[in-house]
């Protein structure tokens, strides 16, 4: 599309939707097209690349989707695994019976918090109680603090994570990819055994998290037995035993399917220059331009990458959480290797508004604050100096830039309809993402 197209495209839209429908000027991208045009020409860095690099694609393109070659798509075996991923009469081994049947994988990846826990740190077994959006979930009365499944570290999404080949903030998950030469990681008895399984992140991950989250007793679940889940299972998997690993590799494929794809960027990626406000693009425009957001950490349709980066980000810590937390030492903690220690992988930036925990540890309560924290660039945690990473420096940005910046991350990135990938109901009956007493009356299940 030529300059002239997009002015006279921006013009007539501004102009029919101030005179004609009578609408928020306020949403008016910017009449004369000029930021349109500044960004396309930074996107598609003046014609070597076009703007799609950065569009995700829909959920049923499965030749667009990246995938494990040993896990193809298929819409049954989506079908099945959006299911298990939200069944919580998975929940088939916890440490206490009155937890059994009680949480799911959605329990902390659950869509009205961008699939992210809707708390510093996610509680799986043990759990008890919802609130909204999972932020009032705390510790069953049945469970001493030890008993408790959580994690150190803040739940990522599942959103846009099929762009991800190893997974976990250490990356220990995915036997491809950069963990190609890290066998002697694999050890026995350790998370990252299940790499031997020869997976790529996503299902590897998916596999072992059935264990770790104690739902791995899958062929004795209700899975083995509902005629819905036998019916599809033999779908997917013809003629094969009800299994934790084929059961992960069906919730992997669901997880492939996970867009943010209504977001407003996405929009305008795809034409509709109204979709961002000015102040917006103006933010776009200093994340994809010489600031180097999306050049060094966040590039590609899920604005992500693959590369572990120190920050002197926080550990968890703070008064919800359920302790203690262990040092995190990021890649290096997986590799034994000290040179990469505190080095966390790079996270997607879609919908992170809906869950307002951010770093490893969920330290930052709001977007402002991590782009405050980048543009001072000076570490809160002390780490040793050829650790840190060298393009963490102060960034100097204006008043102004923060602000734009903040605003294409909170609204330019925030897909509104994240439901459309949530089941409208389980073969189980069973209430989620969680389905105890307390969780039940706030969901509305009772």
């Amino acid at each position: 599309m030529n300059t002239m197209t997009i002015k006279n495209i921006l013009i007539y839209g501004a102009i029919g939707c101030t005179v004609w429908m009578g609408c928020d000027s306020s949403n008016v991208a910017d009449e004369d097209g000029s930021l349109d045009e500044d960004l396309i020409v930074m996107l598609t860095k003046n014609g070597e690349r076009t703007v799609a690099n950065f569009i995700l694609p829909a959920s049923d393109d499965f030749g667009s989707i990246p995938q494990d070659p040993a896990n193809p798509l298929t819409e049954d075996k989506v079908e099945l695994g959006k299911l298990l991923f939200h069944e919580t009469a998975l929940s088939t081994n916890p440490r206490h019976e009155s937890a059994r049947g009680t949480y799911s994988c959605a329990t902390c990846h659950h869509a009205d918090a961008g699939f992210q826990a809707g708390r510093q740190q996610g509680i799986g077994d043990g759990g008890s109680g919802w609130g909204q959006h999972g932020e009032n979930r705390g510790i069953n009365p049945d469970y001493a603090v030890d008993e408790v499944d959580v994690q150190p570290l803040k739940s990522p999404t599942i959103l846009n994570s099929a762009f991800q080949r190893i997974n976990m903030w250490d990356g220990r998950f995915g036997a491809r990819g950069m963990n190609e030469g890290t066998e002697s990681e694999w050890l026995p008895g350790s998370e990252a055994e299940a790499n031997w399984l020869g997976y790529e992140g996503l299902e590897t991950q998916a596999i072992q998290a059935l264990k770790v989250h104690r739902m791995d007793n899958i062929e004795n679940s209700i899975v083995a037995s509902h005629p819905v889940y036998q019916e599809l299972w033999q779908r997917v998997f013809p003629g094969e035993p009800v299994t934790t690993e084929y059961a992960g590799l069906a919730i992997a494929a669901y997880e492939r399917t996970v867009f943010s794809s209504q977001a407003p960027f996405q929009r305008w990626l795809k034409g509709d220059y109204g979709a961002l406000s000015a102040a917006e693009k103006r933010g776009a425009l200093v994340f994809f331009g010489d600031v180097g957001c999306e050049r060094m950490c966040h590039s590609g349709g899920a604005l992500s990458s693959m590369n572990f980066y120190a920050l002197g980000m926080p550990d968890m810590q703070g008064s919800d959480v359920i302790g203690p937390i262990p040092p995190s030492l990021g890649r290096g903690g997986f590799l034994r290797n000290p040179d990469e220690y505190y080095r966390f992988k790079m996270q997607q930036l879609y919908n992170l508004a809906d869950s307002p925990f951010y770093g490893h540890g969920g330290t930052f309560r709001s977007l402002r604050e991590v782009v405050e924290y980048y543009n001072e660039g000076i570490p809160a945690e002390s780490i040793p100096e050829h650790i840190l990473a060298e393009n963490f420096k102060p960034l100097h940005l204006t008043e102004q830039e923060i602000a734009d910046l903040t605003l294409f991350l909170e609204n330019a990135l925030y897909d509104p309809n994240l439901d459309r990938y949530v089941p409208d109901a389980l073969p189980s009956g069973n209430c989620f993402p969680a389905n105890d007493a307390a969780a039940r009356r706030d969901l509305g299940c009772e």
